[in-house]
């Protein structure tokens, strides 16, 4: 009998425990959830509206991933993919964002009203390491390819689902060609690279080195490709990395 409240005891923590953690706030990827982009033919993204905190999950309680910022490393405006969205018990609409920051790959959560008006873009970009090559898509269907310089296998292009973040015409740095496409993929060991190493797709005054790895983990593109692929791809536009 002197063991039978350590019994009631447990019994109610266990009935308690469930119940705290649901009370920390849905999942990752609450049920119920809205999907906004497909990344391949439909893609939102937005200007941020404030500097809210990004969340780990859609609720006030979640732990940061990050904040909101106005602008990019190259000091251009700062976009946001938008991929879902979740409306919670008290008619609160959050929204999941691709966030660009090291490490690669995180995505959280955002208030609605943090973000601006969404801008729906159709193109994408798929880029095969294996094949040194990356394919501009419109609506499903490819519109142009170009072989690529990419990087070494000790500073690798990195994997992974990325978007066009900004772009910008390049002056007095023929090494990057006429034009930049800057993305929210980071080089994995370039941290102390100007910008925190940034993967962008650019031109080369080298374009006998395409296709190849001759970079630091940047996308080298021959620069009448590159002026094309510029002028075809805008900003939002999601990006796809793979071997």
């Amino acid at each position: 009998m002197r063991r039978l409240p350590i019994l009631i005891t447990v019994a109610v923590l266990a009935t308690l425990v469930p119940a705290a953690a649901h009370a920390e706030g849905p999942s990752a990827n609450p049920t119920g959830m809205k999907r906004l982009s497909d990344e391949r033919t439909l893609t939102r993204w937005a200007y941020p509206n404030n500097h809210a905190r990004i969340r780990s999950r859609p609720t006030g309680r979640a732990r940061t991933v990050a904040t909101l910022h106005w602008l990019t490393e190259d000091s251009l405006p700062e976009i946001y993919l938008v991929l879902a969205s979740w409306r919670d018990a008290h008619g609160n609409t959050w929204v999941k964002v691709r966030v660009p920051k090291r490490p690669n790959g995180i995505t959280g959560w955002v208030p609605r009203g943090a973000l601006r008006q969404y801008t729906i873009v159709h193109t994408f970009l798929d880029l095969d390491r294996s094949r040194l090559r990356v394919t501009l898509y419109r609506a499903g269907k490819a519109v142009m390819w170009a072989h690529v310089g990419i990087g070494s296998s000790a500073n690798p292009t990195p994997r992974g689902h990325f978007y066009v973040r900004e772009k910008f015409r390049v002056r007095g740095a023929a090494v990057y060609g006429p034009f930049a496409l800057g993305t929210s993929a980071y080089a994995p060991h370039l941290t102390d690279w100007p910008g925190g190493g940034v993967v962008g797709l650019h031109g080369t005054n080298e374009p006998g080195l395409i296709p190849g790895r001759p970079s630091h983990g940047c996308i080298r593109l021959r620069n009448e490709k590159i002026t094309r692929l510029y002028r075809l791809t805008p900003r939002g536009t999601p990006i796809f990395i793979h071997d």
